[in-house]
Formats: structure tokens, sequence, C-alpha cells
């Protein structure tokens, strides 16, 4: 048996070999690294996503969990504050595709047929995990059955603030995990508008607009809670 290294146990030579351009071999040698770079970014990004799924999914497991261990809320916050991170590794992958030039770009996208990011099974289960279009998503529902099991309410853990230990540190974190998958979206919006403006999306959507409906902000619940709290401290002190 062949003794692991760095290349077996990452499997670089398969990994490396999945870049494969569309454009004609014959095109501008620019152009063909140009599509390069971009498959190379999308790929690198249904990775970091895949991460991302795996560490939201445990967190929303261990926190809706009937059976839960003494860590539980511990390892929920040290999952979601590493989905947090990863969504600003994602956040930076699109802005470093603001460097593919519009005029490589306008080459290869014909040779891209219907595929289009709204189609990632991985980023839809990130808005299911999350909430989109302004639901809450099964992360919430999973932070509400934590709070009743520990004999309180969402709102509760709220007004509690830092008192509130392990749960408050959770709210934080869902609300970081939140904001960083509204600037990934918001961000991506910025980079499709430059590069094809109001032109409709190769999935077959109105593009631009497409995508400007589906910027809304994770956990709506949570952050209304929040807001009716400081409202009330605002009301209650002295003028």
């Amino acid at each position: 048996m062949a003794e692991l290294n760095y290349s077996s146990y990452l499997q670089t030579d398969v990994l490396l070999s999945l870049q494969r351009t569309r454009i004609p071999a014959t095109a501008d040698r620019t152009v063909v690294l140009a599509e390069h770079f971009f498959i190379v970014a999308h790929q690198s990004c249904e990775l970091w996503l895949k991460q991302v799924v795996a560490d939201l999914s445990l967190a929303r497991d261990l926190l809706s969990s009937t059976g839960r261990p003494a860590d539980t809320v511990d390892t929920s916050v040290e999952l979601l504050q590493r989905s947090a991170e990863l969504l600003r590794v994602l956040h930076e992958q699109v802005l470093a595709l603001e460097r593919l030039p519009l005029r490589h770009f306008v080459r290869f996208r014909p040779y891209l047929g219907t595929a289009s990011g709204a189609q990632s099974q991985q980023f839809m289960t990130v808005g299911e995990l999350l909430g989109d279009s302004g639901e809450e998503g099964e992360l919430y529902r999973a932070f509400e059955d934590c709070a009743d099991h520990h004999g309180c309410t969402v709102a509760e853990v709220c007004r509690l603030g830092i008192t509130g230990g392990g749960l408050h540190r959770v709210a934080e974190a869902l609300l970081d995990v939140g904001n960083g998958y509204w600037r990934w979206k918001v961000a991506h919006l910025g980079l499709m508008s430059k590069m094809v403006g109001g032109q409709r999306g190769t999935g077959g959507t109105t593009g631009e607009e497409y995508l400007m409906r589906r910027i809304t902000l994770p956990f709506p619940e949570l952050r209304r809670l929040r807001g009716a709290l400081h409202a009330e401290e605002l009301a209650a002190s002295p003028a």
C-alpha cells in the first residue's frame, strides 16, 4: 500500500483536472484563462458551501435535539462562527471575480449555456437553513426550540443580553451568519450589475431584478425582537 502523502490525501490530481473550459482552445489565451478563473472561483465557492451546509446543518440539529449534551450550545456557537467566517471568504471570492475583464467574459459567456449560480443546490440549502424571502428558516426554529428547552423565549434571550450566556452567544452568531450571507448576496448583485447590467441571466432569470428581489436579511424575527427592546430602552431613558 502506497504511503499517504499530500497529493494522495487531497486527491489533487483529480481536483486539478476538473477545470474544463468550454471556449475552444484556439481562442485567445487570455480569454481561455479568464474562463478558467471563472470556473475555479465557482468550484471553490461550492467547496466552501459544502462546509457551510454541513456546519449549519449540525448546528441546527444540536439546537433542536431532544437529548442535548451539556456542550450543545457552545458547540453550536463554534459552528455558527465558523460559518460566518466562511461566508466572509465567499464574499471575498465574489470581489475577486471583479477582476474578470468584461471583454473576456463576453467572449466565453455564450458557452455557459443555461448554467447559472441560481441552480446551485447547496446555495438553495443554505437558503432553507437561514430563511429566504423574509421567511424564517430551519436554524431559527431550532433556536426557538433550544430556548424553550432552557425555559425561556427568544424575546427573553434578547432581553437578558450578555447575561443570557450561551443562548445570547447563539443569537449573536446567528446574526453574524445572517449578515455575512446578506453581504455575499449584495456583492454578487454588484458583480452581475457591473458585468451584464439589465440582461437576462444565463439560467433564464430576469438577472439583476431577480437578484435584487432575493436580497433579504435572514432572521427577521430576531432582528424585530432586538429592535423592539432597543425602542423600549429609548422610551424609558430620561429626556
